[in-house]
């Protein structure tokens, strides 16, 4: 009966947290052309950036181009 109990309480402490952090102001909408257009220049900002990041991310570097591995094989003493 404890377990239960304590599952229940649990749960009813992560709704009640949750329902806490999306109350306190959530989605609004804007009229104002200043603010849009300042938000609009926070996410092409943060668009280029992570475009930036992609494109560095996918250029292989210097080393890792010449690379090679050796083939030699190591010398047989039983046929000489």
């Amino acid at each position: 009966m404890k377990k239960v109990s304590l599952a229940v309480l649990l749960s009813l402490s992560a709704v009640a947290s949750a329902v806490y952090a999306q109350s306190d102001q959530g989605v609004t909408m804007s009229t104002d052309p200043a603010k849009i257009a300042d938000v609009e220049s926070r996410a092409q900002a943060l668009q280029s950036r992570q475009e930036t990041q992609r494109m560095t991310e996918q250029t292989p570097s210097h080393k890792s181009m010449h690379h090679k591995k050796s083939h030699s094989k190591p010398a047989d003493s039983a046929t000489q």
